[in-house]
């Protein structure tokens, strides 16, 4: 099994993707109220995809009635398309038509990356997010992951899966659109909490790759771990090739 900074990912499998998506709605709820009660503004860096966006709905349900004070939390992305600011692929599009009315975000804590309209070429965007970054270490980064094993824009045996940096820009992307934005692995890595939601029969060899050490470039997800904890929110479907082994260890 894979265990990157000597963390052993933990694994909780759920019946469907709705329940993976109920079960990220609110396990994130909970632990970003409880790093509020230390006096934390925690740092999230979201993801797009089904299971994400059905999150995400579902913590927009809980408006003015959630634990979190949503104002004083502040967001990220992991990648985005390059496309024009309100283009409905847009991961940040999907996020913000969701949750920024319903849960009172304050906008000078969210951090959008550039769009394609805004200015600046490809190469621009991506050095402009790195330079509002800095040195923010996420809280909680959630990741989806392709049935290739790619997470946020880093496609395994492409160029965006050895490229150095904090931010970079991905051209020749192999899902559309071709230019997007991306976190690289040693972000992602340097997280507290990274969490995988994970759904789909199409997965389970991806998932069973990563979490038995496949290497980086070719399976970007086996390239990444949170400092403090790594999750992998999953559905049985995407669960189906691991190996018993995991279960008899009280992992699943």
């Amino acid at each position: 099994m894979s265990e990157q900074s000597g963390v052993t990912p933990e694994i909780l499998v759920h019946p469907d993707a709705d329940s993976v998506a109920e079960a990220l709605a609110t396990r994130l709820s909970a632990r970003l109220a409880e790093l509020q009660r230390t006096g934390a503004a925690p740092a999230v860096a979201l993801t797009g995809g089904r299971i994400a966006t059905k999150a995400y709905e579902r913590l927009a349900v809980e408006g003015s009635a959630s634990p979190v004070d949503w104002s004083r939390v502040d967001l990220w992305w992991g990648d985005e398309r390059f496309v024009t600011a309100t283009d409905a692929d847009r991961n940040a599009q999907q996020a913000l038509d969701l949750l920024a009315e319903p849960l009172r975000l304050d906008p000078q804590r969210i951090h959008e990356m550039p769009a394609s309209d805004g200015g600046l070429d490809l190469d621009r965007a991506a050095e402009s997010y790195q330079t509002e970054l800095g040195d923010t270490i996420f809280d909680v980064c959630l990741l989806g992951m392709g049935p290739d094993g790619h997470v946020a824009s880093i496609f395994p045996e492409h160029p965006s899966s050895y490229a150095a940096g904090d931010v970079i820009a991905v051209r020749a992307s192999p899902k559309p659109p071709p230019e997007r934005i991306s976190l690289t692995l040693a972000v992602i890595n340097r997280s507290r909490e990274v969490w995988f939601v994970v759904s789909g029969a199409d997965k389970a060899a991806a998932a069973r790759m990563a979490l038995m050490g496949a290497g980086p470039v070719q399976v970007p997800a086996g390239g990444v771990a949170g400092r403090q904890r790594t999750l992998w929110l999953m559905d049985v479907a995407a669960a189906s090739e691991l190996p018993a082994d995991l279960a008899q260890h009280g992992v699943i």
